[in-house]
Protein backbone atom coordinates (compact mmCIF):
# COMPACT_ATOMS: atom_id res chain seq x y z
CA UNK A 1 0.00 0.00 0.00
CA UNK A 2 1.18 3.61 -0.38
CA UNK A 3 1.19 4.53 3.17
CA UNK A 4 2.04 8.03 3.24
CA UNK A 5 4.23 8.17 0.11
CA UNK A 6 3.52 9.47 -3.47
CA UNK A 7 2.11 7.32 -6.00
CA UNK A 8 4.90 5.91 -8.06
CA UNK A 9 3.96 6.19 -11.88
CA UNK A 10 5.82 4.50 -14.65
CA UNK A 11 5.24 5.78 -17.98
CA UNK A 12 5.04 3.43 -21.26
CA UNK A 13 4.94 5.40 -24.15
CA UNK A 14 7.27 5.60 -26.90
CA UNK A 15 6.55 9.15 -28.20
CA UNK A 16 9.38 10.71 -26.15
CA UNK A 17 7.48 14.19 -26.74
CA UNK A 18 4.42 12.27 -25.34
CA UNK A 19 6.03 11.27 -22.81
CA UNK A 20 7.46 14.08 -21.86
CA UNK A 21 4.10 16.06 -21.46
CA UNK A 22 2.30 13.40 -19.61
CA UNK A 23 5.35 13.63 -16.86
CA UNK A 24 5.12 17.40 -16.95
CA UNK A 25 1.56 16.81 -15.87
CA UNK A 26 2.10 14.96 -12.85
CA UNK A 27 4.44 17.01 -11.79
CA UNK A 28 1.70 19.36 -11.19
CA UNK A 29 -0.09 17.14 -9.23
CA UNK A 30 0.74 16.59 -5.52
CA UNK A 31 1.02 12.91 -4.14
CA UNK A 32 2.55 11.44 -7.73
CA UNK A 33 5.59 11.02 -8.96
CA UNK A 34 7.12 9.65 -12.61
CA UNK A 35 9.93 7.14 -11.43
CA UNK A 36 10.70 6.01 -15.19
CA UNK A 37 9.60 6.28 -18.69
CA UNK A 38 9.88 2.97 -21.05
CA UNK A 39 9.99 3.83 -25.02
CA UNK A 40 9.63 -0.08 -25.74
CA UNK A 41 9.05 -3.77 -24.48
CA UNK A 42 12.80 -4.31 -23.51
CA UNK A 43 12.65 -1.52 -20.85
CA UNK A 44 8.69 -1.67 -20.05
CA UNK A 45 9.29 -5.16 -18.66
CA UNK A 46 12.43 -4.49 -16.89
CA UNK A 47 11.16 -1.30 -15.35
CA UNK A 48 8.31 -3.44 -14.29
CA UNK A 49 10.07 -5.95 -12.28
CA UNK A 50 12.80 -3.45 -11.06
CA UNK A 51 10.79 -0.77 -9.96
CA UNK A 52 7.26 -1.99 -9.22
CA UNK A 53 5.27 1.16 -9.55
CA UNK A 54 1.75 1.35 -8.38
CA UNK A 55 0.18 3.19 -11.42
CA UNK A 56 1.27 2.83 -15.04
CA UNK A 57 0.44 5.25 -17.71
CA UNK A 58 0.54 2.90 -21.19
CA UNK A 59 -0.07 3.57 -24.83
CA UNK A 60 -0.98 0.78 -27.40
CA UNK A 61 0.43 0.62 -30.09
CA UNK A 62 4.31 0.57 -29.94
CA UNK A 63 6.83 -1.03 -32.74
CA UNK A 64 7.72 -3.82 -31.11
CA UNK A 65 4.79 -4.65 -28.81
CA UNK A 66 0.86 -4.23 -28.09
CA UNK A 67 0.31 -2.28 -25.01
CA UNK A 68 -2.76 -4.58 -24.24
CA UNK A 69 -0.46 -7.11 -24.67
CA UNK A 70 2.07 -6.01 -22.05
CA UNK A 71 -1.28 -5.57 -19.87
CA UNK A 72 -2.36 -8.71 -19.81
CA UNK A 73 0.95 -10.06 -18.96
CA UNK A 74 1.13 -7.77 -15.97
CA UNK A 75 -2.53 -9.29 -14.93
CA UNK A 76 -1.52 -12.68 -15.38
CA UNK A 77 1.40 -12.07 -12.88
CA UNK A 78 -0.56 -10.70 -10.20
CA UNK A 79 1.34 -7.53 -9.80
CA UNK A 80 -0.35 -5.32 -7.64
CA UNK A 81 -0.11 -2.37 -10.14
CA UNK A 82 -3.06 -0.38 -11.63
CA UNK A 83 -3.45 1.10 -15.22
CA UNK A 84 -4.37 4.10 -17.23
CA UNK A 85 -4.24 3.67 -20.54
CA UNK A 86 -3.29 6.58 -22.41
CA UNK A 87 -3.53 6.42 -26.14
CA UNK A 88 -4.74 7.41 -29.77
CA UNK A 89 -6.37 4.21 -30.22
CA UNK A 90 -10.62 4.77 -30.69
CA UNK A 91 -11.27 0.80 -31.90
CA UNK A 92 -14.34 0.37 -29.61
CA UNK A 93 -12.98 -3.13 -29.66
CA UNK A 94 -9.81 -2.13 -27.77
CA UNK A 95 -11.70 -0.19 -25.35
CA UNK A 96 -13.76 -3.19 -24.34
CA UNK A 97 -10.70 -5.12 -24.04
CA UNK A 98 -8.87 -2.75 -22.21
CA UNK A 99 -11.85 -2.66 -19.39
CA UNK A 100 -11.95 -6.38 -19.52
CA UNK A 101 -8.52 -6.21 -18.75
CA UNK A 102 -9.39 -3.79 -15.37
CA UNK A 103 -7.91 -0.62 -16.54
CA UNK A 104 -8.76 2.23 -13.97
CA UNK A 105 -9.24 4.56 -16.87
CA UNK A 106 -9.26 5.18 -20.58
CA UNK A 107 -7.84 8.78 -21.90
CA UNK A 108 -7.99 9.09 -25.84
CA UNK A 109 -5.19 11.54 -27.23
CA UNK A 110 -4.75 14.27 -27.48
CA UNK A 111 -4.41 14.71 -23.68
CA UNK A 112 -6.61 17.42 -22.09
CA UNK A 113 -5.10 18.40 -18.69
CA UNK A 114 -7.80 18.63 -17.02
CA UNK A 115 -9.34 14.87 -18.41
CA UNK A 116 -5.60 13.79 -17.39
CA UNK A 117 -6.17 14.97 -13.67
CA UNK A 118 -9.29 14.52 -13.01
CA UNK A 119 -8.35 10.60 -13.51
CA UNK A 120 -4.92 10.41 -11.54
CA UNK A 121 -7.17 12.44 -8.27
CA UNK A 122 -9.73 10.28 -9.00
CA UNK A 123 -7.08 7.36 -8.47
CA UNK A 124 -5.57 8.76 -5.37
CA UNK A 125 -9.54 8.92 -3.99
CA UNK A 126 -9.52 5.20 -4.87
CA UNK A 127 -6.31 4.29 -3.19
CA UNK A 128 -6.84 6.29 -0.18
CA UNK A 129 -10.19 4.48 0.73
CA UNK A 130 -8.43 1.33 -0.31
CA UNK A 131 -6.04 1.92 2.35
CA UNK A 132 -8.21 3.49 4.67
CA UNK A 133 -10.28 -0.02 4.34
CA UNK A 134 -7.02 -2.42 5.04
CA UNK A 135 -6.60 -0.56 8.03
CA UNK A 136 -9.66 -1.23 9.45
CA UNK A 137 -10.30 -5.13 9.17
CA UNK A 138 -10.31 -7.77 6.20
CA UNK A 139 -13.86 -7.82 5.56
CA UNK A 140 -15.75 -5.02 3.82
CA UNK A 141 -19.96 -4.38 3.92
CA UNK A 142 -21.68 -3.82 0.80
CA UNK A 143 -21.66 0.21 1.17
CA UNK A 144 -17.59 0.65 2.02
CA UNK A 145 -17.22 -1.53 -1.92
CA UNK A 146 -19.56 0.58 -3.15
CA UNK A 147 -17.70 3.98 -1.84
CA UNK A 148 -14.39 2.26 -2.58
CA UNK A 149 -15.68 1.81 -6.59
CA UNK A 150 -17.46 5.23 -6.93
CA UNK A 151 -21.26 3.60 -6.47
CA UNK A 152 -22.29 5.37 -3.48
CA UNK A 153 -25.71 6.74 -4.62
CA UNK A 154 -25.67 9.99 -3.01
CA UNK A 155 -22.11 10.45 -4.56
CA UNK A 156 -23.71 9.30 -8.14
CA UNK A 157 -26.93 11.58 -7.91
CA UNK A 158 -24.54 15.08 -6.82
CA UNK A 159 -21.97 14.20 -9.57
CA UNK A 160 -21.94 16.36 -12.49
CA UNK A 161 -21.13 16.04 -15.96
CA UNK A 162 -17.17 16.96 -16.85
CA UNK A 163 -16.29 20.02 -17.66
CA UNK A 164 -12.85 21.74 -17.59
CA UNK A 165 -11.80 24.71 -16.18
CA UNK A 166 -12.93 27.59 -18.22
CA UNK A 167 -15.49 25.66 -19.83
CA UNK A 168 -19.07 27.41 -18.94
CA UNK A 169 -22.65 24.61 -19.43
CA UNK A 170 -24.27 27.48 -20.82
CA UNK A 171 -21.86 29.14 -23.20
CA UNK A 172 -21.36 25.98 -24.41
CA UNK A 173 -24.53 25.24 -26.13
CA UNK A 174 -24.55 28.60 -27.42
CA UNK A 175 -21.62 27.62 -29.26
CA UNK A 176 -23.19 24.37 -30.51
CA UNK A 177 -26.25 25.62 -31.64
CA UNK A 178 -24.58 28.31 -33.25
CA UNK A 179 -22.54 25.44 -35.11
CA UNK A 180 -25.69 23.62 -35.93
CA UNK A 181 -28.24 26.01 -37.25
CA UNK A 182 -25.20 26.21 -40.62
CA UNK A 183 -24.19 23.46 -42.65
CA UNK A 184 -20.45 24.90 -43.70
CA UNK A 185 -17.60 25.39 -41.26
CA UNK A 186 -17.73 28.82 -39.21
CA UNK A 187 -14.95 30.73 -38.10
CA UNK A 188 -14.46 31.56 -34.25
CA UNK A 189 -15.06 35.27 -35.05
CA UNK A 190 -18.51 34.27 -36.80
CA UNK A 191 -19.37 32.07 -33.24
CA UNK A 192 -18.01 34.85 -30.99
CA UNK A 193 -20.36 37.65 -32.79
CA UNK A 194 -23.17 35.56 -32.69
CA UNK A 195 -23.08 34.95 -28.74
CA UNK A 196 -21.33 37.54 -28.06
CA UNK A 197 -17.77 36.72 -26.44
CA UNK A 198 -14.46 37.21 -27.73
CA UNK A 199 -12.71 35.91 -30.45
CA UNK A 200 -10.01 34.14 -28.13
CA UNK A 201 -13.23 32.91 -26.02
CA UNK A 202 -15.00 31.06 -28.70
CA UNK A 203 -11.77 29.66 -30.23
CA UNK A 204 -11.23 27.91 -26.12
CA UNK A 205 -14.79 26.13 -26.97
CA UNK A 206 -14.56 25.21 -29.94
CA UNK A 207 -11.08 23.70 -29.42
CA UNK A 208 -13.05 22.14 -26.30
CA UNK A 209 -15.89 20.62 -28.70
CA UNK A 210 -12.52 19.06 -31.14
CA UNK A 211 -11.46 17.26 -27.85
CA UNK A 212 -14.59 15.71 -27.45
CA UNK A 213 -14.81 14.62 -30.88
CA UNK A 214 -18.60 16.70 -31.29
CA UNK A 215 -17.05 18.75 -33.79
CA UNK A 216 -14.01 18.84 -36.43
CA UNK A 217 -12.19 21.88 -37.86
CA UNK A 218 -10.59 22.25 -41.30
CA UNK A 219 -8.99 25.21 -43.32
CA UNK A 220 -10.10 27.55 -45.93
CA UNK A 221 -8.41 29.09 -48.29
CA UNK A 222 -9.16 32.33 -49.33
CA UNK A 223 -8.50 34.23 -51.93
CA UNK A 224 -5.63 36.52 -49.78
CA UNK A 225 -3.78 36.13 -46.73
CA UNK A 226 -3.24 32.91 -44.39
CA UNK A 227 -5.36 30.31 -44.47
CA UNK A 228 -7.99 30.47 -41.83
CA UNK A 229 -9.67 27.89 -39.51
CA UNK A 230 -13.22 26.81 -39.71
CA UNK A 231 -15.14 24.68 -37.52
CA UNK A 232 -18.18 22.38 -38.30
CA UNK A 233 -20.80 19.84 -36.15
CA UNK A 234 -19.34 16.26 -36.64
CA UNK A 235 -22.01 14.12 -38.71
CA UNK A 236 -23.61 11.01 -36.92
Amino acid sequence: MMDNRNIEVLIVEDDLRVAEIQKRFIEQLSGFQTIGIATNYVEAKSYLEILQPDLILLDVYFPDMNGLDLLKETKQQSKQMDVIMVTATKEIHKVQEAVTLGVFDYIIKPVVFERFKQSLIRYKEYRTKLEELSKENIHVTQQQVDRLLSKDMSEATNEKTYLPKGIDPLTLVKVLDVLGKVESGLTAEFVANEIGVSRTTARRYLEHLISEEKIEADLAYGTVGRPERVYLVVKG
